[in-house]
């Protein structure tokens, strides 16, 4: 079957009505991916020449979603299920479309977890395979019967399995391989004759045998590959799952990771040697980390670069900004979309920088915004400095040049710019530019006060 052009069936067209969400449940997310992304996933790393997704609730959502995240993929076919009457009656909808020479494999968008490893030998044999698997509790799943001599017999469901047959503990998981010519002939004679009163994909198995196909079955490896979600309850158990999945193989690449099951990457890693990941750090979209980079606990860095040698401290979140070598980051830094550290930059605790540039060396160590700014090198900002960036309707922007010491709680009013070499004394409103070089001091001349000034009080 392998020389055939693989066409992928995946059956998404579940309401979810456990998952209590108006989100679909294929598009429920798992490491911050919607369940059918991962399931598109592992069909492209099949070389797949189609995919056939049976869609039908939220067939809006799930297919703007699609144009959004995979735009310009030609791959995919969809093909809407209106009416849900099992798992037959969905690939039927799907089977007009692909050519009598292909070989389909059925899989389902509400199992995120299982890998093409798992699934390339069912695609190595002819005939029938079927993925199954050995569960200590198979309540729920139809079970594979077998014949005397061990070969799979058929498949029946829960509901119409006798006593014996609920015994079995190797289960069906649904994912099935056949020749298209064979399965559009079996499926169209499935009948509804069961408690469910549904077409069962799984009347296929029994067809062939009765045909004289040879049918294989394949255990998958780990039980939770296969694993349906059906409710939040199994949603968190598949992000785990995957999770600790990931932290395997990130271990296996050097990555040192203070504890796998306190580890999240919702996207992609790259990453240089001695690179330290400590407990409760998110990871999401692309992030790179070169050599020696150290993030500490419960920080949270989406689509960002770090440079070597930077240590990014506890709880500090990073969007879609740009850090450069032995940087220091935090702990409770923020740093905003279009921020760029150069290289010795530090920001610390309580400093909040956004679509600004902070030059080589320069530091704003705690309590300061900075926004809308460029900043020479050899700063340093001033606990409490303020870059006043918005005016209620525009934004400005201030201009730090190199060697500027500015003293705290100084609020800077843009536009404006202060030149190489300049100090603002503390407690300053800089309103206009400072020339290079000089001392800029902007306060009330005199301390007065008020000796019969009465604090207010709050009313009863």
């Amino acid at each position: 079957m392998a020389s055939s052009p693989l066409h992928v069936v995946i059956l998404a067209a579940g309401q979810g009505t456990r998952m209590r969400s108006q989100l679909p449940k294929v598009l429920q997310p798992v490491a911050g991916k919607p369940m059918l992304g991962h399931v598109l996933d592992t069909a492209r790393q099949l070389n797949a020449k189609a995919c056939h997704v049976v869609h039908g609730h939220g067939a809006g959502q799930v297919r703007a979603w699609f144009a959004q995240a995979h735009a310009g993929d030609k791959t995919v076919q969809w093909v809407l299920q209106a009416e849900q009457k099992g798992t037959a009656h969905a690939v039927l909808q799907a089977l007009p479309g692909i050519p009598d020479t292909a070989t389909v494999l059925i899989l389902y968008g509400d199992v995120p977890l299982v890998r093409a490893a798992t699934l390339e030998p069912l695609l190595a044999h002819k005939g029938v395979g079927v993925l199954t698997a050995v569960l200590p509790d198979a309540h729920g799943y139809g079970r594979i019967v077998r014949d005397a001599d061990g070969a799979v017999a058929s498949i029946v469901e829960e509901k119409d399995a006798s006593a014996e047959q609920r015994a079995i503990r190797e289960v069906n998981t649904g994912i099935l391989v056949a020749p298209a010519k064979l399965l559009k002939r079996w499926v169209a004679r499935i009948g509804n004759k069961n408690v469910k009163k549904e077409f069962y994909l799984t009347d296929v198995v029994a067809m062939a045998v009765r045909d004289g196909v040879q049918v294989h079955a394949h255990v998958a490896p780990e039980a939770v590959e296969v694993q349906g979600v059906n409710d939040p309850l199994q949603l968190a158990a598949a992000e785990r799952a995957l999770q600790l999945r990931q932290a395997g193989q990130l271990l296996a690449m050097g990555l040192q990771l203070r504890d796998p099951a306190r580890f999240d990457l919702r996207g992609s890693l790259k990453f240089g040697a001695d690179v330290v990941i400590d407990v409760g750090v998110v990871l999401e979209g692309e992030v790179v980390l070169d050599a020696g980079v150290y993030v500490g606990p419960y920080s949270v860095l989406r689509n960002v670069k770090i440079g070597a040698g930077t240590r990014i401290e506890s709880h500090s979140v990073l969007d879609e900004a740009t850090v450069g070598k032995n940087c220091r980051v935090g702990p409770f830094a923020r740093l905003r979309p279009d921020t760029v550290l150069e290289d010795e930059a530090h920001i610390g605790n309580f400093v909040e920088v956004k679509k600004s540039r902070i030059g080589k060396g320069s530091k704003a160590n705690h309590l300061a915004y900075v926004g809308d700014a460029t900043v020479g090198a050899q700063v340093n900002l001033g606990a409490g400095t303020i870059t006043c960036n918005y005016d209620g309707a525009n934004k400005h922007q201030t201009i730090i040049e190199d060697d500027v010491f500015i003293g705290s709680d100084t609020q800077l009013v843009a536009p404006v710019k202060v030149g190489k070499g300049a100090t603002i004394g503390a407690g300053s409103t800089i309103t206009k530019e400072v020339p290079p070089g000089v001392l800029a001091v902007c306060r009330a001349k005199e301390q007065k006060h008020y000796s019969n000034w009465k604090r207010p009080v709050k009313r009863r």
